[in-house]
């Protein structure tokens, strides 16, 4: 009988970085990217640092193999309507991070970008997406590859291969029916739970060190902690949408009220931006602007 295992993104930040339990990383890796990843070091990443309340929507972890390839890997439970732009941004910093001034171009290594979202992004019903980049002839629609000094130089076999790789993992997308190792790994990070007969790479590890009851009184406490604010968010932003409809309602019905729905939009907008939900999200479900909500901050 499987028994429920704590969250992958709170095991993240708490148990993944030791050296111990890189095995479930690079299981994880080892299935998504399809071929055997060993990790050298877990590198520090700005979105780990913690803060007093311990409230995040999100969470990564950049991991160095190896090879000296970089894979970040990103959580992200809150929906994000410039989510792909992170993406790309994550992946922009990673690059002039890691290369000192005054190298040459040639020394950036390979980037693979995982995000994990609990949010519908774009549209799709797939649950994971690999983005494959290659140059395509305007004219003669042909693809453009490397010269064979550049193949050997930098083991590349076609220009993606040189380029960041992303992969998207919409986990709400996925229906509970394991068909393969990859799944076995999404039914985890969906249901926090390994099933009897599951073969995946790296989750014997995690069902093994990701037990609830492994866990010290201090990190029971510390993981109870971060249940409940998800909660929170959760419930604040589910009040939010609803109180937001309910206010557009009477605004079809009663003129002469757009000052009273200012008022009660802003008052909603406070109380999210004090659970640390983002602007954009804030903007979407309360019709504040951005401008409005960022004036808020900072009062």
């Amino acid at each position: 009988m499987s028994k429920k295992l704590i969250r992958f993104d709170w095991a993240m930040k708490k148990l993944l970085r030791h050296k111990a339990n890189f095995g479930i990383l690079e299981g994880f890796l080892s299935e998504l990217l399809r071929f055997d990843v060993t990790i050298e070091s877990i590198l520090e990443s700005e979105a780990n640092k913690q803060d007093e309340y311990d409230k995040y929507n999100r969470v990564d972890i950049l991991v160095k193999s190896d090879k000296g390839e970089l894979m970040l890997v990103e959580v992200q439970n809150d929906s994000a309507i410039d989510y792909f732009q992170r993406m790309l941004y994550g992946v922009s910093k990673l690059v002039t991070e890691y290369i000192k001034e005054g190298e040459p171009y040639g020394t950036i290594k390979k980037i693979y970008s995982i995000n994990i979202v609990y949010f519908g992004l774009g549209q799709g019903k797939d649950y994971v997406y690999e983005y494959k980049g290659e140059f395509i002839g305007m004219h003669e629609n042909d693809v453009l590859l490397p010269t064979l000094r550049q193949k050997l130089d930098f083991k590349a076999e076609k220009i993606s291969d040189i380029f960041p790789k992303y992969y998207l993992l919409k986990v709400n997308n996925f229906n509970d029916v394991a068909k393969d190792t990859l799944d076995e790994w999404v039914y985890f990070l969906k249901n926090s739970e390994v099933k009897d007969g599951f073969k995946a790479k790296g989750l014997d590890k995690a069902k093994e060190k990701l037990r609830y009851e492994g866990l010290s009184e201090k990190e029971k406490k510390m993981y109870a902690r971060f249940q409940e604010n998800r909660r929170i968010e959760m419930s604040v932003q589910y009040t939010a949408k609803i109180e937001a409809k309910e206010e557009g309602k009477r605004e079809g019905k009663i003129e002469g009220k757009w000052e009273g729905k200012q008022e009660k939009a802003i008052e909603i907008a406070k109380r999210m931006i004090k659970r640390g939900i983002e602007t954009a999200i804030i903007a979407e479900d309360t019709g504040l602007s951005i401008e409005q909500i960022e004036q808020l901050r900072k009062e």
